[in-house]
């Protein structure tokens, strides 16, 4: 029997909203389909190449979070180690976009110890301002290095960091004009692939110049600064996230190349001694720098986090006794807000002086014995915006490293994976299906751009203050808050050491 009247009438529309939702219901599933081939090849994202479709929901939250953080959310600059401010710069920096903002700054200038720079009321015009000038370092080496890019990138391992990483930071690197640092993992073909000057960091491990029982191998160290590429060799003996422990690299990431790279077992935890087993005080740490820069005839400096002073006090002494050829090359201070794959909570927030003590604290002791022009400073620990490395210009340092900004640059989330092998952008992981996410092409371009854009802002700031190049700021050129709100030069928190005329003759 057929439904006539309501009941007829009732069937014909449930079957036409049956139909209808069908036809959404496929359309949907053709839009998805659709976005998944999209999202899975496009190179530009590392997110969305490695989960298609639900990455998209991260953008949607983060847009919603503009309205809802008052209830949700939390806001701008609230997220640690980075803050979405923080992230959001870097982001537009690598993507050379439009990098200015509405309405005010969400930067708490109120704050104690913000820094910010005081401006010149009648500044140089544009035409006035020139690019900054190339640094020596290692003048009394065979083959001293001069390079004028002030901002650079900092220790990040092969192995720490996937293959794509370091390829796109070599070829963003080589673009830029600035240095990469090997980090203590060994040279790999990654590094030298984009043509980039490369800094070759030897670890406690020796890594990659080790022999067999864990010293190091002069033979394999020759073949490595025999590449044209490689430019200064770092002595590291410590990093700020974790000071007197060497580093760990998890099982899952020694592969069968990053074993032989590094000259260790394959598929077993890689532990490194907390120090090197033949620099044991100040003494034999100049021994092996001397060695060192005689064997390979490059410039050789070490990489420290610092608790004190007086040793560096003690080893600029040495250098009176020895000749002043004899010093380093250069000092690479961490502070110990630097960042690593993975360290033990206490060491990375309870030990070691932060760089905001150190810096000034190592280029004062510096002045004092004469050796500051001798000895180059370089820092790093947490400097990814334009003014973190303006203010460490400021205080004293020659160059500034930076590595979580430039993993930021590669396309880094903040997801705090670095230690799980699980990276969802491909930077930090040796698993070939989220390393495909990292397009080597893209990737490096955004390095680039990071790395000029940087460099353009300090070079603003430098304007601003009415000097003609980065270099040239010093403390007068800084405030830094007090506990009470209102700032303080930089020159009268850290007052320039005043020296004899026997160190001044001394330095010249």
């Amino acid at each position: 029997m057929q439904p006539t009247g309501f009941a007829h009438w009732l069937v014909v529309m449930i079957e036409t909203f049956a139909a209808l939702f069908m036809l959404l219901l496929v359309l949907l599933v053709a839009v998805v389909m659709v976005v998944w081939i999209v999202d899975r090849n496009q190179t530009s994202n590392s997110v969305l190449r490695n989960f298609p479709v639900i990455g998209h929901f991260r953008y949607w939250f983060l847009h919603l979070g503009e309205f809802f953080r008052q209830y949700l959310y939390s806001s701008d600059r609230e997220e640690l180690p980075f803050n979405r401010a923080q992230r959001l710069w870097v982001y537009r920096a690598a993507k050379n976009v439009d990098n200015t903002n509405a309405f005010g700054s969400t930067r708490d200038l109120r704050g104690e110890g913000v820094p910010f720079f005081v401006n010149a009321p009648f500044p140089a015009l544009g035409q006035k301002h020139v690019e900054p000038r190339p640094v020596t370092l290692g003048p009394y080496a065979r083959e001293p290095y001069q390079h004028a890019a002030f901002f650079n990138i900092s220790a990040m391992s092969f192995g720490a960091l996937s293959a794509p990483a370091v390829r796109a930071l070599s070829f963003g690197a080589a673009k830029a004009g600035i240095w990469m640092d090997t980090g203590e993992g060994g040279l790999a073909p990654y590094h030298l692939e984009g043509g980039c000057d490369i800094i070759f960091e030897i670890g406690t491990a020796k890594y990659g110049v080790r022999t067999p029982d864990g010293k190091l191998d002069d033979d394999k160290l020759l073949a490595i600064c025999a590449h044209k590429q490689v430019k200064m060799v770092s002595i590291k003996l410590g990093q700020g996230a974790k000071p007197g422990m060497g580093g760990l690299l998890p099982a899952a990431k020694v592969t069968p190349e990053i074993a032989a790279i590094r000259g260790i077992p394959v598929g077993q935890d890689s532990q490194s001694p907390n120090r090197h087993l033949d620099i044991g005080n100040v003494q034999e740490l100049m021994d092996a720098i001397r060695h060192i820069r005689d064997l390979t005839g490059k410039p050789v400096g070490f990489k420290a986090v610092f608790g004190g002073m007086e040793w560096i006090a003690e080893l600029c002494d040495e250098v009176s006794k020895r000749g002043i050829e004899s010093a380093p090359d250069f000092i690479i201070v961490d502070g110990s807000e630097g960042g690593t794959g993975a360290a033990p909570q206490t060491l990375m927030e309870g030990v070691g002086l932060p760089l905001h003590e150190a810096l000034p604290a190592l280029v004062d002791m510096l002045i004092v014995k004469g050796l500051r022009e001798r000895i180059k400073v370089i820092c790093s620990g947490k400097c990814i915006a334009a003014y973190d490395v303006a203010w460490a210009l400021s205080m004293g340092a020659d160059f500034v490293n930076s590595a979580r900004g430039f993993m930021l640059a590669l396309g880094c989330i903040q997801s705090l994976q670095c230690n799980r092998n699980t990276c969802p952008t491909g930077i930090t992981t040796q698993n070939p299906k989220l390393q495909r996410g990292l397009v080597v092409t893209d990737k490096s371009e955004r390095v680039f751009h990071y790395a000029k854009n940087v460099m353009h802002e300090v070079g603003i700031i430098a304007h601003s203050c009415g000097v003609d190049e980065p270099r040239q700021l010093d403390r007068t050129h800084c405030r830094v808050v007090g506990d009470d709100g209102l700032s303080v030069p930089l020159v009268k928190l850290h007052p320039y050491p005043v020296i004899s005329a026997a160190t001044a003759h001394q330095e010249s």
